[in-house]
């Protein structure tokens, strides 16, 4: 009963720190990344689908991603998609690949996304802290049921603890390595 505790606390743990590595992923730092456009969609058929979907997307330089549709009729319906995604892009189409200019970013915009970075970083360890709330009230539920002595359940409650601090540990290793992907020029 324990173990199934402290597997099912660490198992949404690591959900936590994914879905930060997620949304990290999405934010634009100075080069292109592919990941860039993982939340824009289009209009694909009549169905909206992400544009990963309905095209590839590649790094062609420091400062540039190339996207080509897989349907040559797609080409105007993902332009549109980009131009009008939250990021500030203005795609331009050459044949049959669309070039994405990131253009470089400002002190200012940099310190946006730090706090914005800072922000999703402080919502996974809120998570981490709920799911390690959940634990223990797991465990002192086991203790009322008598399933579990107390011995056991201060065990178990280092060991969830142990378990949070490893998963704040990595997000915060993920905030770094993000802080110090923005600021670099």
């Amino acid at each position: 009963m324990i173990n199934e505790v402290i597997q099912d606390a660490d198992k949404r743990m690591k959900k936590s720190v994914e879905a930060l590595k997620h949304e990290l992923a999405k934010l634009r730092t100075g080069r292109p990344h592919p990941n860039l456009l993982d939340h824009v969609t289009t209009s694909y058929y009549g169905s909206h689908v992400p544009l990963s979907q309905a095209a590839t997307i590649s790094v062609l330089d420091a400062r540039t991603l190339a996207v080509t549709p897989w349907d040559k009729n797609m080409i105007s319906e993902v332009e549109k998609a980009i131009l009008n995604s939250d990021l500030g892009l203005n795609p331009s189409t050459s044949g049959g690949v669309i070039r994405v200019p990131l253009p470089p970013l400002t002190e200012e915009r940099r310190r946006d996304m730090i706090r914005v970075v800072r922000s999703e970083a402080e919502h996974a360890r809120v998570a981490i802290r709920n799911i390690r709330r959940d634990a223990n009230h797991a465990l002192k539920n086991l203790i009322k049921e008598k399933a579990l002595a107390e011995d056991d359940e201060r065990r178990a409650e280092e060991k969830v603890q142990q378990l949070t601090d490893a998963h704040i540990k990595d997000v915060e290793k993920l905030l770094s390595a993000k802080e110090k992907d923005l600021m670099e020029v």
